[in-house]
């Protein structure tokens, strides 16, 4: 970071614009500095880094110091990075202006963790190969411009440094307009997709009033069709904050979500589901696993249809507040019954449920002397159990 420098927004001679990428943190090597979060800016000439938690902290690093560029790839936990290799700094450099006096790395990293590393990176090594900065060192011979200079419009051909900076700065300008009618398209979208969500609600509950007058595989259709469409405004921790208010609201939304869903799967859902459906719903304002949890403690507290409930062996699941569980295990020992025995998958695709539920209602089953279990190296599977059939 010794080779770094400060600066202001105003450019060199010659020098333009190239792209821009904000979110970006810089490494001196390996280590993390302060600046943590600005706008890294591509010229032909330079990378200017400019802060954007704090004005006027802007600082550059010249091409002509660069001895080449390395691609670190991000994963789950690190976002992708751009490594910048640097020459030795030169003994009789000005030292007023650099941002760090001394340093034991000979490269700086620059972290995207809002994206747009490769293409970065592409433009970086481009701009670098290029070598625009020692253009202006070329001296031309003076030179007027003759009949054959002219175009058949009788504009005078751009040619030199000044026709290169001139096409740069048009297509820059042609860039930023081709992005503003993109974002206009995606604003109109965005109005498009509020609209269809409040028609799908308003399906929806046509859907529930003329409940009888459909099949049961037309209605499984539609609903499917209106879960893809999504949630119209969902309780974010922007709009509710990240505390015990926003879990109260989160929950609201959550059992207006599902209370017509359980009904469709006998009153009782898994967590695992719940989260699928859920976030996939809610399009890109995901909810972690945590604070769906912290959501679903708060049904009881706000009296809504559904509890969280947990079985012994630690699955947790929400039902209906209305779910009679005599009679759902009462059904599962019937299922058993008329199948001779029956393992979690078998239950499973006959309720049209997850396995980790049916392997709940069977052991459940058993506990309450309604099944017993035969394990073996086939597997676990569960039967009628005669003994009480037998007391009965």
């Amino acid at each position: 970071m010794d080779r770094l420098v400060w600066t202001d927004e105003s450019l060199l001679p010659g020098e333009v614009n190239i792209l821009q990428q904000p979110g970006v943190r810089v490494y001196d090597g390996d280590d993390r500095t302060s600046f943590d979060n600005g706008i890294l800016q591509l010229t032909s000439h330079r990378v200017i880094w400019d802060d954007q938690d704090q004005d006027g902290r802007m600082f550059c690093l010249h091409h002509l110091l660069i001895t080449r560029l390395e691609d670190v790839k991000g994963s789950l936990t690190k976002s992708p990075k751009i490594a910048s290799f640097l020459q030795a700094p030169a003994a009789s450099r000005d030292v007023s202006q650099v941002v760090v006096m001394a340093s034991r790395h000979d490269y700086v990293r620059f972290s995207f963790r809002k994206g747009g590393q490769s293409e970065f990176l592409s433009a970086y090594q481009t701009h670098l190969s290029k070598k625009l900065w020692e253009l202006p060192q070329i001296k031309a011979l003076p030179s007027k411009p003759t009949a054959q200079a002219q175009t058949a419009r009788g504009a005078p051909i751009r040619s030199g440094i000044m026709g290169i900076e001139r096409k740069m700065e048009a297509k820059r300008l042609e860039t930023d307009k081709t992005i503003s009618e993109a974002f206009q398209d995606l604003s109109a979208l965005m109005e498009k997709a509020k609209e269809m969500v409040s028609l799908a609600e308003s399906v929806t509950r046509k859907l529930e009033e003329k409940k009888g007058s459909l099949t049961d595989d037309e209605t499984t259709a539609l609903k499917s069709y209106l879960l893809s469409v999504g949630i119209a405004n969902p309780v974010t921790k922007e709009t509710h904050g990240s505390g015990a208010t926003y879990h109260r609201e989160l929950a609201k939304q959550l059992s207006v979500f599902l209370e017509g869903q359980l009904k469709d799967t006998d009153g009782i859902m898994t967590m695992q589901d719940i989260y699928c459906r859920f976030n996939r719903a809610r399009g890109m304002e995901l909810v972690s696993p945590e604070d769906l949890v912290n959501a679903c403690q708060n049904f009881q507290s706000l009296k809504l249809p559904l509890r969280l409930r947990k079985f012994d062996s630690g699955v947790l699941v929400v039902e209906l507040v209305t779910h009679n569980e005599d009679d759902l295990l009462k059904g599962v020992q019937s299922q058993v019954k008329d199948a001779s025995s029956m393992s979690a998958d078998e239950l499973a695709q006959l309720s049209n449920i997850s396995i980790v539920l049916a392997k709940e209602r069977l052991v459940l089953a058993e506990s309450r002397g309604l099944l017993c279990r035969d394990d073996s190296v086939e597997g676990l599977r569960f039967y009628t159990n005669r003994f009480l059939e037998e007391v009965s």
